[in-house]
């Protein structure tokens, strides 16, 4: 058996230039982004040719590496559009591109020899011979398929000649490896080439063909049935057992997600991993961690498939959201030398109110707003959301620091 007490990489959403930013400043040491064709998730934002080479150029700066996902299923029409897109890749030179599609593989492997290969979740591999076969194939990590146990992962990395990755934190797909038809078939948008309408988070019911009026909940719930709508996965008590199975890369959900939902699942993971691999053998969760994810907007959290256990595998029935105990308020931007922060305002903020700014590293740092400024130095009562504001708070903070109301 290897010797699994590495350090594995945190590996962080970034659905577009800010929340590249917010995942560098709060401790990734890889992201995952795309551009504006081929990936799955085309409502995130995604970059631009040139953003994509600013990307790469932050991402170095600050020793981050960067995986450009291309995993859509691609059609034969696309052929000469594939081809153009790796010429591009080529020229932006990223840590390794993303496929699930063996045909994108192929021409990859032609136009793109230079650069790693990560295979997909969405080429669903869950055994120890697919890895085998993906090695021999020039596959250089494989993102192992969500319906694994951990035990499952275990036995895999223990052998694995590759690297291998997993999702620790996020919503999961109702769908086998996150390979859907319910978006084709009730809206005619294919989730497999990056237009999912999310069909499984639709309210259902029953009808009787006789009496089409009548619409009969598949729960007790008069909000409807969510039999298709899957928990959030949380992984954050777990942290030791994942370093342990020797997981290579353990990777964060949420492309779509704000840089609220970002800057605090990164932080969190990132200190947990740090704690553990600091002092293995005093190791415990903190308690802050815990309720730190639990700020943010999420669907009740479960352990998915990594443990035995079918009710972390039942849908989230009654569509519960939870969350939002803090209302996110804005970033810090820049420090003024005359004293303050100039703030970037998502949400209304008040004088009397009172703030907590996350940072990278430490608890949250509480404190009540006594002093607003706009940028020409006068006071304001308050701040509206899409303006700049000078915030005058005693503590220090940092640019891309997240402010949220208490």
């Amino acid at each position: 058996m290897k010797n699994h007490r590495f350090k594995p990489e945190l590996l962080a959403p970034a659905g577009n230039f800010e929340k590249l930013e917010i995942a560098i400043h709060y401790g990734a040491d890889a992201v995952y982004l795309a551009g504006k064709d081929f990936s799955l998730r085309n409502f995130s934002g995604n970059f631009s040719d040139q953003q994509l080479a600013d990307a790469m150029v932050l991402a170095k700066k600050h020793h981050v590496k960067v995986y450009l996902a291309c995993n859509v299923y691609s059609r034969n029409n696309e052929h000469q559009a594939l081809k153009d897109f790796l010429a591009k890749v080529k020229k932006i030179g990223p840590d390794a591109i993303i496929i699930a599609d063996p045909g994108v593989i192929f021409l990859a492997k032609q136009i793109i020899p230079e650069i790693d290969i990560h295979l997909s979740t969405q080429a669903n591999t869950t055994n120890l011979h697919a890895v085998k076969f993906w090695h021999e194939s020039g596959i250089k990590r494989v993102n192992l398929a969500r319906e694994l146990s951990l035990n499952e992962i275990r036995q895999t990395c223990d052998d694995s000649p590759i690297e291998t990755e997993t999702f620790i934190h996020g919503a999961m797909c109702i769908s086998y490896s996150g390979r859907c038809l319910l978006s084709s078939c009730l809206s005619g948008r294919d989730s497999n080439r990056g237009l999912c309408s999310h069909p499984c988070r639709w309210k259902y019911s029953v009808v009787e063909e006789l009496r089409p009026n009548e619409y009969h909940p598949l729960m007790e719930d008069s909000r409807g049935s969510y039999i298709f709508n899957s928990k959030d996965l949380c992984m954050i008590e777990h942290i030791p057992q994942l370093i342990d199975a020797g997981i290579t890369s353990l990777k964060i959900e949420g492309r779509m997600k704000g840089i609220n939902y970002l800057a605090s699942v990164v932080k969190t993971y990132r200190n947990a991993i740090d704690a553990y691999m600091d002092n293995p053998l005093e190791y415990q969760t903190d308690p802050h961690w815990h309720d730190e994810l639990y700020q943010v907007f999420h669907r009740a959290y479960s352990t998915g498939f990594y443990f035995d256990g079918s009710d972390q595998q039942l849908p989230n029935y009654k569509n519960e959201h939870k969350g939002k105990i803090h209302s996110f308020i804005g970033k810090i931007l820049t420090q003024k030398k005359s004293g303050g922060y100039v703030v970037g305002i998502r949400n209304k903020l008040c004088i009397g109110d009172e703030v907590e700014v996350i940072s990278p590293v430490g608890l949250p740092k509480r404190i009540k707003v006594v002093e607003l400024l706009n940028l020409d130095g006068e006071l304001l009562e308050n701040a509206h959301p899409n303006t700049k504001v000078i915030l005058k708070i005693g503590i220090e903070c940092q640019p891309n620091d997240i402010v949220r109301k208490i």
